[in-house]
C-alpha cells in the first residue's frame, strides 16, 4: 500500500496528499454518520459495569406514518410517524436488581419488586419507579434522563418538562418526556403498534400475536400466550409467540405500563397511566386491542400489583447514542479496508 507521504495512485490517475486525506476526512465523517443512524436502533444495548452488567435486546418498529387503528381503544390508536424501537422482552427482576445495585441502593432510590428468580419480569413496580429505572438507562451512558423528578424519593410523582426552563426537552403533545431521551416508557401508541399492527399486511390484529382469534394458552414456550393459568409468570424469553414485528409477551405474562395517561394526553403528573396486554391469571378477553386498564402512577396497594411489569423502548432520537454494535463496527471496518483498497490500487 502507498505511504500518505508519497504519491498514491489509482489506476494511472495520482493523488495528492492534500486529496487523500479529504478523502480520509470525507470517510470518517460518513463513518459517523453511519453509527449514529444505525446504532440507535442496534439490536442489543448493555448497562451497567462489572457483575452488574446486562443486555436488552430491542426490535425496530418501522414504517413511520402508519393508518391508525380505529377498531380498539383508544381508538384512534397505533400510528406513529417516526421509526423507534422497543425491547423485545419484558424488563426482568435481574435487571432491576442490577440498577439496585448500580445506582438505585446507593441514591436512596432503590426499587422495590417481588422476587420469583432472576429471569422472571419484575412486577409491583410502580409507574414512578419504572420511570426512575428508564431515567437511569439514559445517564449511565451518558444520555439525557426521560423524566423530571424534582423531589427524592423513589416513588414521588414526576414534574412536567415546561418550555421556559426547559426548552430543550418541552414537548407540547408529551410535556412527561423529554425531547432529548434516548429511551423511555413506551407511549400508548407505540406500544399499540408494536403489540398489534402487521406491517406487511398493512393491518391490525384483535391480539398481539398476529391473529384475530385468541392464542393458545400456554404457561411458558415460544408460542401462544401466556394466560388463564395460575402458575404465574414464563421468563421474559419464554413468554410466549411474536407480535407481527418480533416483540415477545405483549400479550399475556405481565400487565405493562404505558407512559401515557388513561385520559389521553393529560398532563398532570398524579393522572393514572395506562396498562395493558394481559397477564398470566387473566382470560383472553384481556389481551384484545380493546382492553386497558388504568392505575396511578405511585399506587403501592393496587390489588393487583404482583400482575404488572413494563418494557422500554429506545428514539431514534435524543443526544448522544449507545455504543455500536459489533455488526456495525464490523460494517463500517468492512467500508474501511474497502476505501484502503481504492486508495492503494495501482
Amino acid at each position: 500500500m502507498d505511504s500518505f507521504g508519497g504519491s498514491p495512485k489509482e489506476g494511472n490517475i495520482v493523488f495528492s496528499e492534500g486529496l487523500v486525506m479529504k478523502r480520509l476526512r470525507s470517510l470518517v465523517a460518513f463513518v459517523f454518520l453511519a453509527i449514529q443512524a444505525v446504532t440507535v436502533h442496534a439490536a442489543v444495548v448493555s448497562f451497567g459495569t462489572g457483575t452488574n452488567k446486562f443486555s436488552m435486546e430491542f426490535v425496530t418498529i418501522g414504517n413511520p406514518g402508519n393508518a391508525a387503528d380505529t377498531t380498539g381503544f383508544p381508538n384512534p390508536g397505533g400510528s406513529v410517524d417516526y421509526v423507534y424501537s422497543i425491547g423485545k422482552f419484558e424488563v426482568s427482576e435481574d435487571m432491576i436488581d442490577k440498577y439496585n445495585a448500580s445506582y438505585g441502593s446507593a441514591n436512596s432510590l432503590e426499587i422495590t419488586k417481588d422476587t420469583r428468580s432472576p429471569n422472571k419480569p419484575a412486577t409491583s413496580i410502580t409507574w414512578n419507579e419504572a420511570a426512575r429505572f428508564v431515567n437511569w438507562l439514559n445517564i449511565s451512558i451518558n444520555n439525557h434522563p426521560a423524566y423530571k423528578f424534582t423531589t427524592s424519593g423513589v416513588n414521588d410523582n414526576l414534574a412536567l418538562w415546561d418550555v421556559t426552563n426547559n426548552p430543550l426537552d418541552y414537548d407540547s403533545s408529551n410535556p412527561f418526556r423529554s425531547k432529548r431521551a434516548v429511551f423511555a416508557l413506551p407511549s400508548y401508541n407505540e406500544w399499540y403498534k408494536a403489540a398489534y399492527y402487521d406491517p406487511n399486511n398493512v393491518t391490525y390484529y384483535d391480539y398481539p400475536t398476529g391473529s384475530d382469534t385468541p392464542p393458545n394458552s400456554v404457561a411458558s414456550g415460544l408460542t401462544g400466550a401466556v394466560y388463564n393459568n395460575q402458575l404465574g409468570p414464563a421468563d421474559v424469553n419464554q413468554s410466549g409467540g411474536l407480535s407481527p414485528y418480533g416483540v415477545m409477551g405483549l400479550g399475556g405474562n405481565v400487565f405493562e405500563w404505558e407512559e401515557s395517561t388513561f385520559v389521553i394526553n393529560q398532563s398532570n403528573p398524579s393522572s393514572t397511566r395506562g396498562i395493558r396486554g394481559g397477564s398470566w391469571n387473566f382470560d383472553a378477553s384481556n389481551l384484545l386491542s380493546t382492553t386497558r386498564y388504568d392505575v396511578a402512577p405511585n399506587d403501592l396497594f393496587y390489588h393487583n400489583r404482583n400482575l404488572l411489569g413494563f418494557r422500554v423502548v429506545m428514539l431514534s432520537t435524543g443526544g448522544e447514542v449507545p455504543e455500536p454494535s459489533t455488526f456495525v463496527i464490523g460494517s463500517l471496518l468492512g467500508l474501511g479496508g474497502l476505501a484502503r483498497r481504492r486508495f492503494s490500487k495501482k
